[in-house]
């Protein structure tokens, strides 16, 4: 999962601007952190975003689009905000990467949607910022949908749980069925596919394994 350029928008935040162009799939953990660190000070003080918003002199639409993961806080934004809060932006940073060692992937965040369509919803819950050997996907088929992949690198594997409904896999010439409970490991290192097998939709978790 080109357009025709726009003009953008004018804002009244110079110093916001800068933070819209840094999607939350290109931060890095530390960056992360912080952005969640500034939801929950702001819980702590009990502040609405609008209170935030006077405090720390940064927009309200911009602080909501922080909170949300939509955008990355810029230096000077990141100076007001911790201000706001009466700390120095070091100690900002330095409580944020003291909690920065678990990510959290929330159910609603939609950064994480790697598809999703009428008959298809694939949900990564892998951190998308890392370099990885192992995936971590949610899978949900409506009826008669499918899954079709191409050969990934030689000795890719996948192991498939059924969480609900029931599934059919293709691993090259091989098919099997799987009912809720049900789980597969086949070869991904072949065209392969993985299938609604039943007349209600089916949810599973997928792991995909990358042999170095």
């Amino acid at each position: 999962m080109a357009a025709s350029k726009k003009k953008p928008k004018k804002i009244a935040d110079p110093a916001s601007v800068a933070s819209l162009h840094d999607r939350p799939d290109h931060a890095d953990p530390v960056t992360q952190a912080v952005c969640h660190r500034i939801k929950e000070l702001r819980k702590q003080h009990r502040w609405t975003l609008q209170q935030l918003a006077d405090a720390s002199h940064v927009s309200r639409s911009m602080l909501s689009q922080i909170e949300r993961g939509q955008a990355n806080p810029t230096l000077a934004v990141a100076y007001r905000i911790a201000q706001a809060f009466d700390l120095p932006l070091g100690q900002l940073v330095d409580i944020a990467m003291s909690e920065s060692h678990i990510q959290i992937i929330r159910g609603d965040d939609p950064t994480f949607l790697y598809k999703s369509d009428e008959n298809m919803q694939v949900r990564t819950l892998s951190p998308l910022n890392k370099e990885k050997d192992v995936e971590f996907y949610e899978i949900r088929l409506n009826p008669g949908a499918q899954m079709r992949s191409a050969s990934h690198f030689e000795g890719t594997t996948e192991f498939l749980t059924v969480l609900k409904g029931a599934a059919s896999v293709h691993s090259g010439e091989d098919i099997c069925t799987l009912k809720k409970g049900d789980s597969a490991h086949y070869r991904a290192d072949v065209p392969h596919m993985i299938a609604c097998g039943g007349k209600s939709p089916m949810q599973c978790f997928l792991v995909v394994t990358y042999r170095a």
